[in-house]
């Protein structure tokens, strides 16, 4: 079965960095797009970043461009998302998602909370 896990969520100070890692299986992964979405408490959930099967990022969120980079190792089945310069508005769980057919696929999340 398709299976995601997220890891490397931290707390960590405003200006600080983190890499989120998303681990899949299941499924032929270099076959997939690959998307990192996030959730801040009281808010919806929005799409941060996605990557292409061949690895061509994508930045979805104005606010984060320039400062997360996603990218993708096919021959790890993991797709990342580095962030930097951090600032508190980033607060939420970070969610790693595919789409195979008509399913929606995620893994459980991880928490990133960024605050001095």
């Amino acid at each position: 079965q398709v299976q995601l896990v997220e890891s490397g969520g931290a707390l960590v100070q405003p200006g600080g960095s983190l890499t989120l890692s998303c681990v899949a299986s299941g499924f032929i992964f270099s076959k997939y797009h690959m998307y990192w979405y996030r959730q801040a408490p009281g808010k919806e959930r929005e799409l941060v970043a996605g990557v292409h099967d061949i690895g061509a990022p994508i930045n979805y969120v104005r606010s984060v461009n320039g400062r997360f980079t996603i990218s993708r190792d096919n021959a790890k089945n993991t797709v990342y998302l580095q962030m930097t310069s951090l600032k508190p508005e980033d607060t939420a769980v970070y969610y790693c998602n595919t789409v195979i057919g008509l399913a929606d696929y995620w893994g459980q999340g991880t928490q990133v909370t960024v605050s001095s």
